[in-house]
């Protein structure tokens, strides 16, 4: 048995383990039958304040159609602590302090910061590193101190997370709801792949799953455009998570990478949302980072409203967990050609009508 296999191994039971809290209603309190939205589970690491990750709680918690189950942090951009309590704030500001939140994993199952500037030594720098970034002026980066929140510029919030854990939490509601459950996962794979090797069984139970990842062809993006922008980030910080979600037997498989970089915050867009003067408003036009691709907000668009996609392909999908410069870079294949280790088929988006996600985008988050 390979070394990763056997420590995956290790943090499934390590995670089966936990003490459980007592099981909640998962969703809202509607009576069974007389639901007809969609059942979202919403996985992200939320760097805030603003940001695309946070943005993108704007279309689950403003679309009439959609029943938000809940949202699972895990460690990416910044780490666990910081996160949670930055989707927490945002969710009071925006009224919706009834969504229930859900602190996942701390780390990625294998890689480690000391393993990631062991890999740089070799290969190059890697220039995003989330909760790994170094320290830097202007930037509140603190990769060696994990418990740390620093001062949060919105405010610190006055509600807290459910007591459970994101990976239990996000089984019991697949499992509650058998078929309806669609998982959106926005940031690093830790939390999904968890909670199938705790529950196998949700791979099949849920409705399907959609992830912002798997880019492809990225190399001239990191010349010619802002290299922080193509990082496949959420593959390469856990690359052994993507790969366990990847091999999965999933009804559907939806990968949204490249395409989230076709639409972008502008300062006019930031203007023309914080016109409104709605809390929600306010926060974006505040603290919405200009220029930046809106990538989780792009991959929620898609994953609510799939007519968005003008195109698309499909193909077997794994990762790169070979210690080389591949390292957690997406691997696919045409059918015929595919090694056929597990890696499932998934639907890749290639464009989708930009104007009316930012129509619809703008909208709800005038709200």
């Amino acid at each position: 048995m390979k070394l990763w296999q056997a420590v995956l191994g290790s943090a499934a039971l390590s995670m089966a383990s936990l003490t459980m809290a007592a099981p909640r209603p998962v969703g809202h309190s509607v009576p069974a039958g007389q639901d007809s939205r969609a059942m979202v589970w919403f996985d992200n690491d939320f760097l805030g304040p603003g940001q695309s990750n946070l943005q993108a709680l704007i279309p689950l918690i403003r679309d009439p159609q959609v029943n938000l189950l809940g949202v699972g942090v895990v460690t990416g951009d910044q780490w666990l602590e910081e996160e949670t309590q930055h989707a927490l704030r945002f969710l009071e500001i925006a009224g919706r302090a009834d969504v229930p939140v859900a602190k996942g994993a701390q780390t990625p199952l294998i890689r480690s910061l000391p393993e990631m500037k062991a890999w740089e030594t070799r290969f190059g720098p890697i220039p995003w590193k989330g909760a790994w970034n170094a320290p830097k002026p202007g930037r509140q980066y603190h990769p060696e101190d994990p418990d740390l929140v620093p001062p949060m510029a919105e405010g610190a919030p006055t509600i807290k997370p459910v007591t459970q854990d994101a990976v239990h939490r996000l089984i019991e509601a697949v499992r509650a709801h058998p078929g309806q459950v669609t998982i959106i996962c926005a940031g690093p794979l830790t939390n999904i792949a968890l909670a199938l090797r705790i529950a196998p069984d949700i791979a099949v139970k849920a409705k399907g799953i959609a992830m912002q990842g798997g880019g492809y062809d990225m190399q001239a993006a990191r010349v010619l455009d802002n290299a922080d922008y193509a990082t496949d980030f959420n593959f390469v910080f856990d690359p052994e998570a993507a790969h366990i979600v990847l091999t999965a037997p999933w009804r559907k498989i939806t990968v949204v990478g490249n395409v989230t970089t076709s639409a972008r915050m502008s300062r006019a867009l930031a203007d023309q949302i914080g016109a409104s003067g709605t809390p929600t408003a306010r926060y974006i036009a505040q603290y919405a980072r200009i220029d930046q691709p809106l990538w989780d907000e792009m991959t929620v668009a898609v994953a609510l409203d799939p007519g968005l996609v003008t195109k698309k392909f499909t193909a077997r999908m794994d990762v790169d967990l070979m210690p080389g410069a591949g390292y957690g870079t997406a691997q696919m294949w045409k059918d015929e050609l595919a090694p056929h280790r597990g890696e499932q088929m998934v639907e890749v988006v290639e464009s989708i009508d930009v104007p009316r996600f930012l129509a619809r985008f703008t909208a709800q988050a005038r709200q």
